[in-house]
């Protein structure tokens, strides 16, 4: 019964961060209108998904990610048709943050505040970073061989991309670094976070 409740909660903990992120992506957003009637943004929906995959672990921080962000796009005219991509990315995001935040450097087994922040900074670089190469390569190819959009407008739209993802990246990574190591310990206090070895890495 316990096990089923935790589930129950990691589940209503997900379509929080999931609903999050739809805001974070459409309403927080400065769009960049491209040639052909297409577009680029400038917002923080990635922020929340790394955030989600720090708190509630790789699978369903990316889960959330995905399913808030590709919503985003099925509402909006423009991002309708790359809703299938959105959804891949933001899934990878949150599983690249998840390996190396707990995988790798078990960060809910520390109470050591540096080592948290590093590696949760660590993390956040990881998914964002893989994002800013992926979003524009992949969506390069999706706009080619799926939309059948022209090679020269597919490069452009690339270019543009992948100079918004990195501006994204950037404030993401500051943002998530700020917000989750403000909210870690009151999180933890509240017992909605659990450390679960209670134990000071180097």
């Amino acid at each position: 019964m316990e096990k089923r409740n935790e589930r129950l909660i990691k589940i209503a903990e997900t379509a929080l961060v999931a609903a999050l992120c739809y805001v974070a992506f459409t309403f927080l957003q400065i769009k960049i209108p491209m040639p052909g009637g297409d577009a680029t943004s400038l917002h923080i929906g990635n922020a929340v998904c790394v955030l989600g995959a720090l708190l509630l672990g790789g699978w369903y921080g990316g889960i959330a990610g995905a399913i808030g962000m590709a919503i985003a796009d099925i509402m909006d005219p423009i991002y309708i048709t790359v809703a299938p991509k959105t959804f891949v990315l933001k899934l990878c995001i949150g599983l690249i943050v998840g390996l190396v935040a707990h995988k790798f450097a078990k960060i809910n087994e520390s109470t050591d505040k540096k080592y948290v922040f590093k590696w949760s900074v660590i993390a956040a670089v990881a998914g964002l970073g893989f994002n800013v190469i992926a979003d524009p390569l992949v969506g390069y190819f999706y706009k080619q061989w799926i939309l059948g959009q022209p090679q020269e407008m597919a490069s452009i739209l690339a270019k543009w991309s992948t100079a918004t993802t990195f501006v994204n990246a950037v404030v993401s990574t500051i943002l998530v670094a700020v917000v989750y190591n403000a909210l870690r310990p009151a999180l933890i206090k509240s017992g909605i976070l659990k450390i679960e070895k209670k134990e000071t890495s180097e």
